[in-house]
């Protein structure tokens, strides 16, 4: 089967999506299958479904540095020009690049915008604690946004780091680190502090967490699941299933880092 544009906007009103909402996506392009004009008419049919009063978001993230790597080697974070992590896809990068997309400051936690909301979304993006209160995460709770994965895994839902971030857990893992950053007089670096988000944030909690989160969440009825093109397509209520996270981590603490 090969999608169009218009067979895609058909699959995203089936699911749910509405006009005027803000939106958060995870994609695999390859799960969805062949598009007859490829990435750019899957985001084209996304701001279709949108309409122009919504606003589409995709977490970037920004290549690693490593620890271990030549200090003089590690790139300049400049948001213009850098590209969306690898390993979130192309649809990420497309979106990045796309005429009007707006991008926040933070290199790890960041951001793309798209739509109505995409200046205020994208805007003062704190550089500790990227993914907690007063980010670009926070804003697409406070905008009623909700989360599309479309083909992606369910452990890839980055809003669930804001759960992470506001849980209440005893020892979490925090990492700090420095980014090389843009200056008024050149490059400089610059110190970031973040509960750690390279792994589930507590040594206790299984790898799998998120994946088990969303799972338990779509079992008590929420969520809605459907098809767009040959992908698997799971539409979530940000702040419900945020809330749901932060209950399941607490409820996880509680028991001695144990399911229940």
């Amino acid at each position: 089967m090969i999608s169009t544009r218009a067979s895609l906007c058909t699959d995203f009103a089936s699911l749910g999506i509405r006009p005027g909402e803000v939106l958060m996506v995870h994609s695999s392009v390859r799960a969805v299958g062949e598009v007859r004009g490829g990435v750019n008419v899957i985001v084209q049919a996304l701001l279709d479904a949108l309409g122009p009063a919504g606003t589409l978001v995709a977490y970037l993230d920004f290549e690693p540095c490593f620890e271990d790597e030549d200090m003089e080697d590690v790139p300049v974070f400049d948001k213009r020009i850098a590209h969306a992590a690898r390993d979130h896809g192309i649809l990420h990068e497309t979106i990045r690049n796309w005429p009007g997309t707006l991008r926040s400051d933070h290199p790890d936690a960041g951001v793309a915008a798209l739509g109505a909301q995409a200046e205020w979304i994208t805007a003062e993006h704190p550089f500790h604690y990227g993914y907690g209160p007063g980010t670009p995460l926070e804003k697409v709770l406070l905008a009623k946004g909700r989360v599309l994965m479309l083909g992606a895994p369910l452990d890839t839902i980055t809003l669930l780091h804001f759960a992470e971030h506001q849980a209440q857990l005893p020892d979490k893992r925090i990492r700090r680190y420095r980014r090389l950053m843009p200056g008024t007089n050149g490059p400089e670096w610059v110190e970031f502090e973040e509960f750690d988000t390279a792994d589930p944030v507590h040594d206790l909690l299984p790898q799998n967490c998120f994946e088990q989160i969303a799972k338990a969440y779509l079992a008590a009825g929420g969520g809605v699941q459907g098809r767009v093109g040959g992908a698997d397509a799971f539409l979530f209520d940000g702040s419900k299933l945020v809330q749901f996270a932060i209950a399941w981590l607490e409820r996880f603490a509680a028991n001695g880092f144990r399911l229940v």
